[in-house]
């Protein structure tokens, strides 16, 4: 099993003509060689995504079933955990920026990956996305602006996180609220005088509601690391899950591979909330009626599984004045979010135009 595990997360691919590095081209399943233009098709996985049973790993008894070590390097800057393959010459946090130093590498144990969710996107087309929105910002410092056009300021990372698996059970108890509306009078003034009138009002009839919901909650997303700083947003953070494909290694060639930083346990914890909050929702939907009253809910889970999986984001790093500011763009649907700087000396100049201009129109009028 262990040697299978070895075998499986191999990261590195030799070309057979030249022996460079091969690396995953997105939006392909092939590994190409960026020297001699060879290719190589990744076999597809025929046995499907691997869900591991969660308490037997909660218990740390099955760990070592599907676990490995590997080569990590961790930033003290920001505290991300990150694999870097050797073709990255320049070793830098892809969060922070901040120098990594090779000689603080260390072998590290983790749950290999279950899934990946490929890069459909390149550098170069993650690049142009955002030179552009670098382009149409108004005041942005001249140095971002050439900072964007340095494409080695921009790297693809795989982000890890949890999925989680389950049978909710669940007997709930509240009220269910059906609006009903009743007329009321009211004073108001028309022309000096005072008349009534009346209008609708809103009520809510209140009936006692209780019952059991179940069902199955697929893939509950759980964000696996955690920085200081460089978060990715949430707008980019969403992703089409359906294309996930079973782990492969060949995947990763070529790119920055992050360690997860929250321990299983913890983001289990996290995934209860949102199956209590997913349970909230089916009995709500369960009741019935306008608005709905929950008192309590008793749920369970059962066949819990989870997997280890890793999805794919480019970013871009750039300090201005002492502060770090990040760039993100989604690698599978290329959606860009980020913070931006401001020069302060083209807002000043743009204002002192403006108060010139209104200076001469001024003078002019009162001239004529």
């Amino acid at each position: 099993m262990q040697e299978a595990a070895e075998k499986k997360s191999e990261l590195k691919k030799s070309c057979i003509n030249c022996g460079a590095e091969m690396l995953y081209a997105p939006g392909t399943t092939e590994l190409q060689c960026e020297y001699c233009g060879y290719s190589q098709q990744i076999p597809p996985n025929e046995s499907g995504f691997q869900e591991l049973e969660l308490n037997t790993y909660l218990d740390s008894l099955g760990h070592h079933s599907h676990s490995q070590a590997i080569l990590m390097l961790q930033c003290k800057n920001c505290g991300a955990n990150q694999h870097i393959e050797e073709h990255y010459k320049s070793l830098h946090c892809v969060y922070c920026n901040s120098p990594l130093i090779i000689e603080d590498a260390q072998k590290e144990e983790w749950i290999l990956p279950g899934a990946v969710l490929p890069f459909q996107i390149d550098q170069k087309s993650a690049h142009r996305i955002f030179q552009k929105w670098v382009k149409g910002l108004w005041w942005a410092p001249n140095k971002l602006k050439k900072a964007s056009l340095d494409p080695q300021n921009t790297k693809g990372l795989y982000s890890p996180y949890w999925t989680f698996d389950a049978q909710l059970y669940a007997n709930y108890v509240g009220q269910r609220g059906d609006y009903y509306y009743v007329s009321v009078p009211y004073t108001t003034t028309v022309n000096g005088k005072t008349v009534t009138r009346m209008r609708q009002e809103r009520r809510t009839r209140w009936t006692p509601a209780s019952g059991s919901i179940s069902g199955f909650v697929d893939d509950t997303l759980i964000k696996a690391s955690t920085q200081r700083s460089g978060v990715i947003p949430r707008k980019v953070a969403r992703w089409d899950l359906s294309k996930l494909v079973p782990f492969d290694s060949s995947y990763l060639s070529g790119f920055v591979t992050e360690k997860y930083t929250i321990p299983l346990k913890d983001g289990h914890l996290d995934a209860e909330k949102e199956a209590e909050r997913i349970a909230d929702r089916w009995a709500r939907r369960d009741i019935g009626g306008d608005t709905q009253r929950i008192h309590s809910i008793d749920m369970r889970l059962t066949e819990q599984t989870f997997k280890h999986i890793l999805l794919p984001v480019y970013i871009s790093a750039y300090r201005y004045k002492g502060k770090r500011y990040n760039f993100f763009v989604n690698g599978q649907s290329g959606v860009l979010s980020g913070q931006r700087p401001y020069s302060f000396w083209k807002i000043f100049l743009f204002v002192l135009m403006i108060i010139a201009i209104l200076s001469v129109i001024v003078f002019f009028t009162n001239q004529g």
